[in-house]
């Protein structure tokens, strides 16, 4: 890990460059198949390496501008489109989603709002509609399938995470509050990545981007929340055309560490205001409470864990107050947030020590793992600083 500026960042340097021998030890042991790494402080990167393989099969090694599937940190990506129209006007928080696309309004859906939407607190589904697999990158056809859909619980009353549709139909409502001019891709690229010099990221498989992509391999076989075929299916599902608002983007780490500053200095990057300051600070705290997501339900059983907070914000995975599996670290301040991607990728933002870290990976792991891996990765982070 090149860890030139550590010090001067108040960063331990030697115990930052134990998480590049931490990761490399887990790859040799075959847990995962390799990691890259960008911890940065006040907007100047302190660390970045790439660690472990991009194709472990093929003995290709890890380069730090190699390019990742998103998994679901391309939920973050959309939902700061959607908070920019909040920002702008075109949206409200408190709005209902059926007041911008009618035929979402039945079977249980007609008051929910694009809060609860965000919250994941909207009671949608968590798992794939009833589609066939190959047209989940067809953001007309998902969309059409969640409005046809029932409520799988009380909208405002539970944490129940929505893996894919939830974020295709606020990709939907950003449209048409413009009058479905351009595609959601458009969108993302033109008011997203472009203004903050994310060239590498995409919605799709951009071609240029796709011949730098990791494989998509589960190298932990073990059945948790997903199954590891289902995981992988998502390489072959996703073509340059498809549109994935929940996990369809392809993208680098030194790309998703832009995306992160740009939250840390409070919604402006590269001379670029994406969200604003109020609107940051309205979503990055815990707004479920100690209600706890019922996506973990599984681990009570399979790894004998206590159920624990969501501690959602709007759009954003939160810290929380409290000692319990936590990504983004035990040591992070409560007010630490940022997303998460299946079985591979985070970024978060911690606002009290003005760290950022963001952390993609190749030979995916289960689940509960995971997040056991995560914290464990964030912990050496936060360790790390001692200044």
């Amino acid at each position: 890990m090149i860890t030139d500026k550590a010090a001067e960042l108040g960063f331990d340097e030697e115990r930052l460059a134990n998480i590049g021998r931490v990761i490399e030890r887990d790859v040799s042991e075959e847990k995962y198949d390799g990691a890259a790494v960008c911890v940065s402080r006040g907007g100047e990167v302190a660390g970045f390496g790439a660690f472990g393989y991009a194709d472990r099969a093929a003995g290709r090694d890890l380069v730090k501008d190699d390019v990742f599937l998103s998994f679901s940190v391309a939920k973050q990506l959309t939902v700061a489109v959607v908070l920019n129209r909040v920002d702008r006007g075109d949206l409200s928080l408190t709005g209902k989603v059926a007041d911008v696309i009618p035929e979402f309004g039945c079977r249980g859906k007609e008051n929910i709002t694009l809060y609860q939407m965000l919250t994941h607190t909207a009671g949608l589904m968590f798992g794939t509609p009833p589609i066939d697999p190959m047209q989940l990158g067809n953001l007309e056809t998902v969309v059409a399938a969640t409005c046809a859909s029932v409520v799988e619980s009380v909208p405002g009353e539970q944490v129940h995470y929505s893996a894919l549709v939830a974020h295709a139909v606020m990709a939907e409502m950003v449209r048409r509050v413009e009058g479905s001019k351009r595609s959601f891709r458009e969108i993302l690229a033109e008011d997203l990545f472009e203004p903050l010099g994310m060239n590498d990221t995409a919605l799709g498989k951009r071609p240029d981007l796709a011949e730098r992509m990791c494989p998509i391999v589960a190298r932990d076989r073990r059945t948790g929340l997903f199954e590891p075929e289902m995981v992988e299916m998502l390489g072959a599902v996703i073509g340059e055309d498809s549109e994935i608002p929940a996990g369809g983007c392809l993208t680098t780490a030194a790309d998703i560490n832009t995306f992160a500053s740009m939250l840390r200095a409070g919604g402006a990057a590269n001379g670029v205001r994406i969200l604003s300051p109020a609107i940051l600070e309205l979503a990055t705290y815990n707004h479920t409470g100690d209600k706890p997501n019922l996506m973990w339900s599984y681990v009570v059983g399979m790894r004998g864990w206590e159920m624990f907070p969501a501690a959602l914000g709007i759009g954003f995975f939160t810290r929380g107050e409290g000692v319990f599996p936590s990504p983004f670290g035990t040591m992070a301040s409560p007010l630490t947030f940022g997303g998460l991607g299946a079985g591979s990728n985070m970024f978060w933002v911690d606002p009290e020590s003005d760290v950022t870290c963001t952390f993609l990976s190749t030979g995916l792991i289960e689940e509960s793992y995971n997040a056991e891996r995560l914290q464990k990765i964030s912990d050496l982070v936060h360790a790390s600083l001692v200044i």
